[in-house]
Formats: C-alpha cells, structure tokens, sequence
C-alpha cells in the first residue's frame, strides 16, 4: 500500500504520458489542437471544450466508458488515449468507444446524417497490435478506415477514423515533427522540438502546483480505497469462486478491469471473461 509520501516522490517522478499528468496537461485548449493536428494532421478549428476522463453513460444501468481527452470541434469530434501499458483488444476498445461517442451525440437530438466526423486517437509507447506468436508488427503508425474488401475504390463514408501510434519505433517516422513528437512521449526526452519542450515545460510547472499535488492525491487515495476493498473481499472469501464473484461485483460497481485485475491477482484475460455477461446485459 503506498503511503502519502511515496505518492508524494511519485507526483516528483510523473511524466506527459503518466495517468493523471497527460489529462492534466491536456486542460490547454492550444496543447490539446497542436497535439491532435501533429499526429492526425488535420486541422482543428477550435477547440469547444477539452474534457478530461469523460464519462459517457447513456442509461444508469449502462456500462459507459470514460475516455482521456475527449474534444469537440464545429465538424468532428476526437478521443485522444495515452497508453503506457501494452494495450489489450485494440479493435474491440475503439469499436466500443466509437459507439459511446456517437450515443452520446445522438442523445442531444441529433439525427443519424448530423453525426460529426469520429477520430479515436491512440497514442501507445508500446506496440500496440501483436501476431500470433505475440511479437508487435513493428509500424510507427496504424491507420484504419472501413472500406469494402470486393472493391477498395468503394468507401463506407461512415466518417469514423481510428489511429494507433507505436512510439517505440519513433525513428522510423518520416514526419520530423511527428517523429520529434513520439521520442519525446517515448523516452522524455524533447531534443529541439518546441512543441516538445512546451509540454516538458507544462509537465514541471503542474509538479510544482499544490492545486495539482492535492487533485493527484485524491484520485490516488480513491483508486487506492478500491484496491483495499477489492483486496480485502478476496482474502475474507478465499475460494477462487468467491473471488470471481468479488470481480464481478467490483465491475458492476463501476471499477476498470485494469484494477480489479491487479487487486484480486487475477489476468486482465480472466477479469474480462468473469465480467463479460455483465458488460451483455449492460449493452
């Protein structure tokens, strides 16, 4: 269990990618559109709202999702993930927040031919896809539209884009700033990127803010109150099924996967599987 002043030298430690820090920095309007306009290289004509970790939960007995950075331009909509960790079902995560996106727009009135241009945008300093011997393919970047496989010419035009960048093969991306970009989010370092040094500069200047420290140690101490509860529920339990029970529990109550996987000792794969009649009847 960490105590307040491991949390302390961890708040000292957070870099841009970290959970918490990159939402944070992502709270400029001017970051978050230079951000997405270097990496998805369109342009952002203004920036509504940057809204940080929101929760889309169309009905209270829905299962939403809460995303990183969420923007909102006059014609397009973006999701932008920070990913530190090898990312798990790529596919299946952007198909699900996709459809978050779009009921959440559709709930405010609007009809199907309204729908604004959808961009997920994964940012991942590991490989994100695998083949079947678990081995990454090796591209900087993955890009994804729908289009029919009888004739490539024919487009889906369903306005949808999904992007996975791979930062640890940053030196094989031709675009100088886009490259510049992915080392810095890779290895922290920004070299003579400005934009790099931007964010480099933001990331020291929240370390230093007490209204930042206080807001990081919240989160923590909540993530943290989850973890002892999940924890403790295993232990009083203690047969395998009753922990399986104990995740499932956990997860109806709005907890990720990530973390009762961690709490209960248990694969994200075995989580996953426990809860997936729970996400059915949600859906």
């Amino acid at each position: 269990m960490e105590k307040y002043e491991d949390l302390q030298k961890k708040i000292d430690s957070l870099t841009f990618t970290d959970d918490g820090m990159f939402q944070a920095v992502l709270r400029d309007p001017e970051i978050s559109a230079e951000l997405v306009e270097r990496l998805l290289h369109i342009k952002v004509d203004h920036v509504e709202y940057p809204e940080l970790e929101k929760t889309i939960a169309p009905f209270y007995t829905t299962k939403g999702v809460r995303l990183d950075v969420y923007l909102r331009d006059s014609d397009k909509i973006i999701d932008v993930e920070m990913q530190s960790y090898p990312l798990e079902e790529p596919g299946k995560r952007t198909r699900y927040y996709n459809s978050m996106v779009d009921i959440d727009s559709l709930m405010k009135g609007q009809d199907y031919s309204e729908l604004k241009d959808c961009y997920i945008l994964f940012i991942c300093k590991h490989d994100p896809f695998r083949n079947e011997n678990g081995h990454g393919y090796g591209l900087p970047c993955y890009t994804f539209r729908n289009k029919c496989e009888e004739d490539l010419r024919v487009n889906l035009n369903d306005k949808t884009l999904k992007v996975f960048y791979n930062a640890s093969v940053y030196e094989k991306v031709k675009d100088e700033r886009v490259r510049a970009l992915l080392r810095f989010i890779y290895t922290n370092e920004c070299g003579k990127d400005d934009f790099s040094n931007r964010l480099s500069k933001i990331v020291k200047k929240l370390k230093e803010s007490e209204k930042f420290r206080s807001d990081f140690l919240a989160m923590n101490l909540h993530d943290r109150d989850i973890t002892k509860r999940a924890r403790q529920e295993g232990i009083e339990l203690g047969t395998q099924q009753k922990a399986e029970d104990a995740a499932r529990a956990f997860f109806a109550n709005g907890a990720s996967i990530e973390l009762i996987a961690k709490s209960l000792s248990m694969s994200e794969e075995e989580v996953r599987g426990l809860t997936k009649d729970i996400s059915l009847v949600n859906s």
